[in-house]
């Protein structure tokens, strides 16, 4: 088999599969509305949960970072790149979570590859959620240490895997809220079983923060846990771009030695960090709190009306609200028929998630309207 053959190949098996992917360019993707050319569609594809990502604050502060330090940083953090917007960004952040230190990457992959590739050595062992986000898998799968995953959200496998005999260190791998499935990981138990075993604890919250906890700050304040590594992302409830570790003092000082994905990459641009502060103050302001209340209302509006009509959903308070289909075709089906009747879904089928669970993704946002709700809940019901 050549080159050509082997891409042909797999290529042919997705698209048998009903699996292959594409992308559509847009001329407004996040928030209510998914604009393409000339036609607008309500749009419950987005992660911009608090509708920041027009937020007339923030882009004003994004253009008066670029005004200040122009569009790019320049150069790796540990070169020209690290400036005075991005610490001050670092020291708020840290701040409102709680941790002596923050350190933002370019993206919450990134993020995530860093930590573990930095960390794990090969006498070390990672336990991770089965249903972790692709990064996170990844990463381990690529380190040193060995990787044994726990059946999802069971904190009882996650104890007896930590208790099997190791030379070396041990991490406990999981999510705050599950991208695909929209539940909440028992961090309290997690937590728990894992400092019994004398390891540390990495969550990643990137569906999480802003929008769950006491002021937005995420899953690990809602039930009362401090991980040793906190993972957030800028991406979904921020509107915005990247990523930060929260850590101890040391643990960041480490990372500026060791993770090659902070040192060797280009750094955000300073204005983005600009941008990021003034997203951090609304979440936290009253403002953000009347936006976080919104969503919970569209939250619970939707799964009242998805269980009058008997849909099959996930356990699922967050944002996120998969409605089950089953099959790849009839998801891919259902989903271009919803989009004839003006309401932009996406059909997320294997790998992403298991063989038989192919689902279309409900995401709904603190930008949408009661009668948004409605209409999607009328479409979804006149299209299975």
């Amino acid at each position: 088999m050549n080159w050509q053959q082997r891409i042909d190949t797999a290529l042919t098996a997705r698209r048998q599969a009903d699996a292959f992917r594409r992308r559509l360019p847009v001329s407004h993707g996040a928030g209510r509305w998914l604009v393409q050319g000339e036609r607008r569609w309500l749009n419950f594809s987005s992660n911009d949960y608090l509708g920041l990502s027009q937020h007339p604050q923030i882009v004003a502060a994004w253009q008066q970072g670029a005004e200040r330090y122009g569009t790019g940083s320049g150069g790796s953090g540990h070169v020209t790149g690290y400036s005075e917007a991005h610490q001050e960004f670092e020291q708020e952040l840290a701040q409102w979570l709680g941790y002596p230190r923050a350190l933002l990457f370019i993206s919450g992959f990134a993020a995530n590859q860093a930590v573990i590739a930095a960390l794990m050595h090969k006498d070390d062992r990672i336990v991770a959620d089965k249903l972790s986000h692709a990064s996170l898998l990844e990463a381990a799968s690529h380190s040193p240490a060995q990787l044994r995953r726990f059946a999802h959200n069971d904190s009882t496998q996650l104890a007896n895997l930590l208790a099997k005999p190791i030379e070396g260190l041990q991490l406990a791998v999981t999510e705050g809220i599950f991208s695909m499935d929209g539940d909440s990981a028992p961090l309290t138990g997690i937590a728990a079983v894992t400092r019994e075993a004398n390891g540390w604890l990495l969550v990643d919250d990137a569906h999480g923060i802003g929008v769950s906890g006491d002021n937005g700050r995420g899953s690990c304040a809602a039930q009362g846990v401090h991980p040793e590594l906190l993972v957030v992302t800028f991406g979904k409830a921020f509107g915005l771009s990247g990523a930060a570790v929260l850590c101890s003092d040391a643990v960041a000082d480490y990372l500026l030695q060791f993770a090659r994905h902070l040192i060797y990459s280009t750094s955000m641009p300073p204005a983005q960090a600009v941008a990021l502060s003034q997203a951090l103050a609304v979440i936290r302001s009253a403002e953000g709190e009347a936006r976080r209340q919104t969503l919970r209302r569209h939250i619970a509006r939707f799964r009242q009306g998805a269980d009058q009509l008997s849909m099959q959903l996930t356990a699922s308070n967050s944002a996120i609200q998969p409605v089950i289909v089953g099959e790849n075709t009839r998801a891919l089906r259902l989903a271009e028929s919803l989009r004839e009747q003006g309401c932009w879904l996406t059909a997320i089928r294997p790998p992403t998630v298991p063989a038989g669970t192919a689902r279309l993704r409900v995401t709904l946002t603190a930008a949408h309207q009661p009668q948004d709700i409605d209409q999607l809940l009328e479409v979804l019901d006149a299209a299975r």
